[in-house]
């Protein structure tokens, strides 16, 4: 079998994820979803709409996002409630060069059942991306302070989830609501394959008409989540292209241990903590894509 091919741009600029897109030579048809991460208030890391505008206006997509379960770690976050969460996309400057769809604006949440999941038996979305022919998975790379590390599979799962969806995750499938007590109790593990399953629904979903870009820049130990979160660790290490979701963090992550930048360690340091690399292992055991793939140098 084929090694999934992963695109690699060293560059850093607005251009070089037009190239690095053209570079998967796939058409994105019909209407197309953008999922990227629009940053929390407070967050300096998140990945401006500047910097990505030439690549939207490429694939003439709509950005998506949905709401959170809750705040943020410190409890400053806003995105849990569409309200507040829409006035700071405004704030950000979304709405200045995109149309926006918050996916979970409104109810009922779209319920997609797992296949072979490990341990959820259906997700929860935002029930808007059933009106997407098409999706971009738009993901800046960095640390988690909940799942390791964060790009491509994180997006398909926690990103896309509803608010309910997300607690759905997080508790691996334990809770109903958005009750808290059963995310505390949630092992490691079980959460990071509960995020698998739900990744596995949007790949389905869509099918061959999906592309993930990850942006190996600002490269924080925290999300673009956190409200306050660590400043950069790690030097740009460039833009990453693939048809395959798993094949791209992968690479993500083996661009960051082969890494000679003196922030590498405490990068991985978070990574291993949380057992993150453990979301990909589970995301290839369902079939999503492969760990194997060939780093082509744009």
């Amino acid at each position: 079998m084929p090694k999934s091919k992963v695109f690699f741009v060293k560059t850093i600029s607005p251009q070089a994820l037009v190239k690095a897109y053209e570079a998967l030579n796939v058409e994105l048809k019909g209407k197309v979803a953008v999922k990227l991460h629009s940053g929390e208030k407070g967050n300096q890391n998140y990945v401006k709409p500047e910097f990505v505008k030439p690549i939207i206006d490429k694939v003439g997509g709509t950005v998506v996002e949905c709401n959170t379960a809750y705040g943020d770690a410190t409890g400053n976050g806003v995105r849990d409630n569409t309200e507040s969460h829409l006035r700071l996309i405004e704030e950000h400057g979304w709405n200045k060069y995109f149309d926006v769809d918050l996916m979970d604006a409104t109810g009922p949440d779209l319920k997609v059942p797992v296949k072979n999941g490990m341990q959820l038996k259906y997700n929860l979305l935002g029930k808007n991306i059933k009106n997407y022919d098409s999706m971009l998975v738009l993901s800046h790379f960095k640390g988690h302070p909940a799942g390791g590390y964060g790009g491509a599979l994180k997006q398909l799962s926690i990103g896309c989830a509803s608010r309910a969806g997300k607690a759905r995750i997080h508790s691996a499938g334990k809770t109903k609501g958005r009750r808290l007590c059963w995310i505390l109790k949630t092992k490691q593990d079980a959460f990071l394959e509960s995020m698998a399953d739900a990744a596995s629904t949007v790949t389905q979903m869509f099918g061959k008409n999906i592309v993930y870009i990850n942006m190996m820049v600002n490269l924080s130990v925290d999300c673009d989540c956190c409200s306050v979160a660590e400043d950069p660790c790690m030097k740009d290490i460039g833009i990453l292209a693939s048809t395959d979701p798993v094949a791209i963090d992968q690479a993500c992550l083996d661009l960051i241990k082969s890494s000679k930048d003196p922030g590498r360690d405490h990068f991985m340091e978070r990574v291993e903590s949380l057992n993150g690399e453990h979301t990909i292992e589970v995301a290839e055991a369902l079939g999503i894509g492969s760990r194997e793939y060939e780093l082509i140098k744009l």
